[in-house]
């Protein structure tokens, strides 16, 4: 799955560990991500979403806005819970554009993942 921010910048160590250990690491990635960039450390899969870096970025923004806004914590709560939804739909349609990739899914398959 997918995951950018907190679990990629952590996991970025353990792949170039991996790597200096003489291991191979393939990232499969959405072509649209805040953090997830190629490195020498990995080869890169890249597959396509339907949102743009800007769009994700802006409710990225406005999630960490409403996070911190001062106000009733009835308000605040179903703010902070639709910014979540609003970013988890990313997620969701990555996953969803990650397993219609009928051929990364072979590259993958080929591949033994």
């Amino acid at each position: 799955v997918p995951v950018d921010g907190s679990h990629w910048l952590s996991m970025r160590e353990v792949l170039a560990m991996l790597r200096d250990r003489g291991h191979d690491v393939v990232v499969v990635a959405p072509e649209v991500s805040l953090h997830i960039k190629p490195s020498e450390d990995f080869v890169m899969k890249m597959y396509p979403v339907p949102f743009t870096y800007e769009e994700m970025e802006k409710e990225f923004q406005a999630f960490f806005h409403v996070s911190f806004e001062e106000g009733p914590f009835l308000t605040r709560f179903f703010k902070v819970f639709e910014g979540m939804r609003r970013i988890t739909d990313f997620g969701i349609s990555s996953c969803e554009q990650l397993l219609k990739n009928h051929e990364l899914i072979k590259y993958l398959e080929e591949n033994k993942f």
